[in-house]
Formats: structure tokens, sequence, C-alpha cells
């Protein structure tokens, strides 16, 4: 007994000593920069599930059940091919294009190059693998290209939104990511944004309204029904986003800290303030309050914090909210009398919304190294709205060269009589419903 009481002490002795010794070199490495974090990577990693979530299922299902039944496969299709489309080309060339060594401020260089060089090493400066920073960054590409199908929902032929989802990550997502992200000119000027107001939403906000006027209105637009099928799935799918948006801006914190959690507290309270206010407004216009109402509010609320979410309280990020809300309602509201069809929206919500959040950033920034013009910085407005006027030029004169490029090569619209029988029968051959 005595000899077994002096094992278990001597053994618990040396164990005491090898756990203070291999803790005390994992923090001299951690100081170093020589390993990585492991909580912050597995919130990085967990952040870019998140972010995957908002496409598949969450975009899929908002877009799919606010188009027709006949046209519910398609519309759900253009979020998944964009998955596949969107991570293809950032292996071979995205990533380098938007986060490799910076070329005169407006591109990357070619050394990643088929992701090389991209692995289990840190990235400089930060807690986390290249491969974690490269695949959180994949995600918001491809939700990004998701985004600008809502505009095109119900009209344009499968093959022509798979050629210009290629193109359009390549030649406006890339480049805008490196502008902002990537050291590109408009960070070296200060413009901020956290996870994505001016390189996400309004980037893709202004491409839909490019690819709404150069494909034209729906067959039957203003004079058939073209109410939502299923708002249940629509409401299922703002839902998803909803959750997953904590991965996108809390996640852009890039480690697992307070600047991550005041991130995911803003986007929260920022998206419950615009529902609300967007349910106000159309409340007091049409009478009464709707579920969709609630659930674009909420999208609306989503888009304008996230260019701020880890520059603001959470008293600005209410009131950011709440301007999100009116502004996105008056955004869509404006639809109908300019008389273009954005199918679903995109413009008046992200595109709205995302600018309203940029400039708003430029307002109400005070923490995570931020300072707006109503904590004493003026000029962090004028940085802002340069950031936003230069965003919407090159996507909309970007993604109208793209269109026609597509048009002139595999034709961009299916056909009347595709159109009528729907694209879920005219491009895939297949029934959403029995």
């Amino acid at each position: 007994m005595i000899r077994r009481s002096l094992h278990t002490r001597l053994s618990f002795f040396i164990g005491t000593v090898l756990w203070t010794v291999l803790t005390w070199t994992s923090s001299v490495f951690a100081q170093e920069g020589e390993t990585v974090n492991t909580g912050d990577t597995a919130w990085i990693l967990t952040s870019s599930a998140l972010v995957l979530a908002m496409t598949i299922p969450g975009l899929a299902l908002f877009y799919g059940g606010m188009v027709r039944s006949k046209n519910v496969l398609s519309t759900m299709m253009h979020s998944f091919i964009s998955v596949c489309i969107v991570s293809v080309v950032w292996v071979f060339w995205g990533y380098t294009l938007a986060f490799a060594s910076d070329v005169g401020g407006l591109i990357g260089a070619l050394e990643y190059l088929g992701l090389s060089g991209v692995g289990g090493d840190p990235v400089s400066g930060m807690t986390i693998p290249h491969a974690a920073f490269m695949v959180f960054q994949l995600m918001f590409a491809i939700i990004t290209v998701a985004l600008i199908s809502g505009a095109i929902a119900e009209r344009m032929k499968f093959s022509a939104f798979a050629v210009f989802a290629v193109l359009w990550v390549t030649f406006i997502y890339a480049p805008l990511a490196h502008w902002v992200w990537g050291g590109g000119w408009l960070g070296a000027l200060g413009a901020l944004d956290f996870a994505g107001g001016t390189v996400v939403h309004i980037s893709s906000g202004v491409a839909a309204l490019a690819c709404a006027l150069v494909l034209g209105k729906r067959h039957g637009y203003g004079t058939e029904n073209m109410a939502p099928h299923n708002l249940p799935l629509t409401v299922v799918g703002a839902s998803l986003l909803w959750v997953g948006w904590f991965g996108f801006n809390a996640g852009s914190a890039l480690a697992a800290n307070g600047i991550a959690a005041g991130a995911f507290v803003a986007t929260h309270v920022a998206t419950a303030a615009a529902a609300l206010s967007w349910l106000a407004v159309e409340w007091a216009y049409r009478g009464q309050p709707t579920m969709l109402g609630a659930a674009s509010g909420a999208v609306a609320g989503l888009v304008a914090i996230t260019p701020a979410a880890g520059f603001v309280g959470p008293v600005s990020a209410v009131w950011i909210g709440l301007g999100a809300g009116v502004l996105c309602y008056l955004g869509v509201f404006l639809k109908n009398k300019l008389g273009y069809d954005d199918a679903l929206d995109v413009l008046g919500i992200h595109g709205v919304g995302g600018t309203w959040g940029a400039v708003a950033t430029g307002l109400f920034a005070s923490v995570g190294g931020g300072t707006g013009l109503f904590f004493g910085n003026p000029g962090q407005v004028v940085a802002q709205v340069i950031g936003v006027i230069a965003t919407w030029i090159f996507s909309l004169i970007g993604t109208f060269v793209i269109l026609k490029v597509v048009d002139g090569t595999v034709g961009l619209r299916v056909s009347k009589e595709e159109e009528i029988l729907g694209l879920d029968l005219s491009q895939h051959r297949e029934r959403a419903y029995a």
C-alpha cells in the first residue's frame, strides 16, 4: 500500500512538471508566432462551415421559396452550383488574385496559384493556418456569386449562369477583395469593411441591377401573379442566414477574442432592429405586417451591420439596423416605381443595405481600431464614400461587360416557351413537386 501510494504521488508530480513545461513551451511558441492557436483555428473552421450553410441550404431556401413553383429547383441550383464553381476557381487562381502579394494596389500576384504554399503554417500576423484563412475567404466568394442569382431568377440559362459565375468571381470579386482586404488601394486609403459590406453586398447588389437591366423583365411581369410559392421555405432560409451570419461577421475577427464577441452581439441586435423597423414601415404603408417583411427586414439588418460589426458597439448597431429596415424597404418599393425586374430584390436589400452599412461605419465606428464621424473622425466618412462609389462603378460596368461576353457566346436568356414552361423542366428536366 505504501509503495502504491508513493508511486501514485511520484507519477502525479512528474505529470504536473511535464504539463507545466509543455504549457510554457506552447505559450512561448505562440508568442513568437511559430504555432497556430487551436482555439482560434477551431473558431475559424466553424465559422467557415456557418458561412457555407448560409449559401446551402440558407440562401437556396430563401430564394427558392420566393419564386414560382415551376422555377424552385432552378433557383436553388444557382446557389448549389455557385459552391461548386467558385470553390474550384478559388483553388486554381481566385485566392491568389485576391490575397497574394499586392501588385500596384489592384490585384494579387500569382504566388498562390493552385494554392501553392497554402497549408498548415500560420498566416503572417495571425494565429490560424493559412489553409483555414483561405477556406474562410472562399465561403465569402461563394455566397457573393450566389446572391446575384436572385436578380436573374426564372429567366437566365443555366449554362449562362455557370459561365457568368466563373468570369464574375475572377474579374470582379477577386480584385475587390484585394482592394479592401488583400493589401490593395481601398484598404490603404483607410476604408473600413469588417466582413464584406462593399466586397460582398454592394458588389452583388449592383451586379444584380446590371443583370436585371441587361436580361429584361420576366414574361408576364406586372400582369401575372408572381407571388412567392412557399413562404415557409423562405422563412427557414432567412433563419438559417441569421444563424450563419454569426460566422460571417464574428468569424471575420479571425480569432476567438473580444472583437469576435462584439461583432456577434452587434450582428444580432442590428438584425432584430432592422426586422422591427421594416415591419413598422410596412404596417404603416400596407396596413398589415407580413412574415415575408420580417424575413426581408432581418436580412437587410444582417447586410447593413456586416461592414461595421467589429467597429461599433451595441447601441450603434441598433441604429444601423433601424436605418437598414427603413432604407431597404424603400429600395424594394422603388423597384416597382422604376420598372426594372430584380426578381428577388437583391439591389434593394444587398445594394442599398450594403451602401448604408458602409457609410454608417464611417459614422458610428468607435471600437476595434476604427473611429467614425460621431466619435471625432470625419475623414472616415470620406474614405467610406470613396469605397462605396468605387465599388458601385467597378461592379456595374464590369458586370455589364461580362454579361455581354456571355450573351455573345452561350446566350443569356431562355426562350419565351422555355420560360413559360418553367426552368425546372426546360433547364433540368425535373419537377420540385409531384
